[in-house]
């Protein structure tokens, strides 16, 4: 390869990359989004009230209905009198949103049965607080029926709510306060990342590669540049626009975010969802435990625990070597088709291992040391999206090195694969290109 004039096909490539309108505003709203995603639920969460609903409660149990408390989201009105059917008929004419109908009390089983009737959805908040609240009136009954005295306040102490404190250990035995919620949302969140710049800039060199072709523009460049340097100075130019894309929607977000903290105030209010126990069980954190630190103090806590030099130098390694793996494929494959409806096929291949590392990165979080967690950890089509899930939790360092060094040794047999087929295929024409062409250009 003749490194000169890569470099030339590289600044060629991203010069004209980076001055695209769709770059520019990628650029801009991507981090208008980040932002928003990071901004909005703390928002939503703390400042939209739900409306009241007007309930109707026919209870013929006779046990239901005193613990049927109105509050902020349902004002209970008691309608024992009433019959069911021809209310449920009514309901828009009487005001009630919601018609709660409970059965009489079954003398056998000591319980009743409920049913609800509405105009619209009642929501799922809504039916878990009514299944507690009848839940609740149900046990107390059958707590008297016993006759014994004192039973109820026996059964308060009886039950126990165990609370646990998680430690994580280092090397030295030095022990932190951790929450494993904060590393199920990290190795989901890298996961995805990766996943979705392997996608979508390798697609972005297959669709660039075809552009050319399609154009005939590809015939000039080969006069003037060997296929091999022109593959090579294609792949890293659009490596270097998605390492600068990369970089600004970092700068960008956080800038966005912190002007917006400043002239809103979020900064106290996001401490507060932090430590707000119906948020975080939402995000999948555990707040149960947490006695002796607050949630924000075992977030931060968690967060600190963390190897960030170790993750980011993993995370652009593997983004790297991933990303090159790919692209040599994707190019190859751009190569050999005309136009990107005929790569539907061809690219299966390729598609398949992605979307199959994607799927694991959501069991990595529950047994990140697994048996099928950690081949595909190892497998080089899959590992830079699944590692990087595992490494929050801890890996060691014999499997990082075992799985980069296969991912870069796989990366140059594909390079290779890839600088062959494309060679052939860049200046095939009139000919929808199969399988069968793809081998025949790799054995020339």
């Amino acid at each position: 390869m003749d490194w000169k004039t890569i470099k030339i096909v590289i600044g060629r490539e991203y010069s004209t990359r980076v001055k695209k309108k769709s770059f520019l505003i990628t650029t801009f709203v991507v981090p208008v989004l980040f932002a928003a995603i990071c901004i909005l639920p703390t928002l939503l969460m703390r400042n939209i009230k739900e409306k009241t609903q007007e309930v109707a409660v026919i209870d013929r149990s006779g046990i239901v209905m005193p613990y049927l408390v109105s509050d902020e989201s349902a004002v209970f009105t008691e309608m024992s009198r009433a019959n069911p059917d021809s209310v449920k008929t009514k309901l828009a004419d009487l005001g009630i949103d919601v018609l709660v109908s409970i059965s009489p009390l079954d003398s056998a089983s000591k319980s009743v049965s409920v049913q609800t009737y509405s105009r619209k959805p009642v929501g799922v908040e809504f039916l878990s607080s009514l299944r507690d609240k009848v839940n609740e009136a149900v046990e107390q009954y059958r707590i008297r029926t016993y006759g014994i005295s004192d039973l109820s306040r026996i059964m308060k102490e009886v039950r126990s709510n165990v609370e646990i404190m998680e430690y994580t250990m280092d090397d030295s035995g030095k022990e932190t306060v951790s929450e494993s919620g904060v590393y199920m949302l990290l190795s989901m969140i890298l996961g995805m990342m990766i996943y979705m710049f392997i996608a979508i800039f390798g697609g972005a060199v297959m669709s660039s590669v075809i552009e050319e072709k399609s154009s005939r523009v590809v015939e000039v460049l080969i006069s003037s540049v060997r296929s091999i340097d022109l593959m090579f100075g294609k792949i890293i130019g659009v490596a270097l626009v998605a390492l600068t894309q990369f970089l600004l929607w970092i700068v960008l977000t956080v800038a966005i975010i912190a002007a917006v903290g400043a002239f809103t105030g979020m900064g106290e209010l996001m401490q507060e969802a932090a430590a707000d126990p119906s948020m975080t069980q939402m995000s999948g954190i555990d707040v149960q435990g947490m006695t002796e630190h607050s949630t924000a103090q075992t977030i931060v806590s968690t967060l600190a625990s963390i190897p960030w030099g170790k993750l980011i130098l993993c995370f652009v390694i593997y983004f790297i070597l991933g990303y090159l793996l790919y692209a040599s494929l994707f190019a190859a494959i751009g190569s050999a088709v005309e136009n990107e409806a005929d790569t539907q096929q061809l690219q299966l291949p390729l598609t398949i291992p992605l979307m199959l590392a994607f799927f694991v990165v959501f069991f990595a979080f529950k047994n990140p040391d697994s048996s099928l967690v950690f081949w595909f950890s190892m497998i080089p089509f899959t590992s830079p999206i699944v590692m990087l899930a595992r490494i929050p939790y801890g890996v060691a360092t014999w499997e990082l090195v075992v799985s980069i060094v296969v991912l870069a040794l796989t990366f140059v047999l594909c390079a290779w694969i890839g600088a062959r087929i494309y060679r052939a295929g860049i200046l095939s024409f009139g000919k929808k290109s199969t399988f069968k062409d793809l081998w025949k250009w790799l054995r020339q």
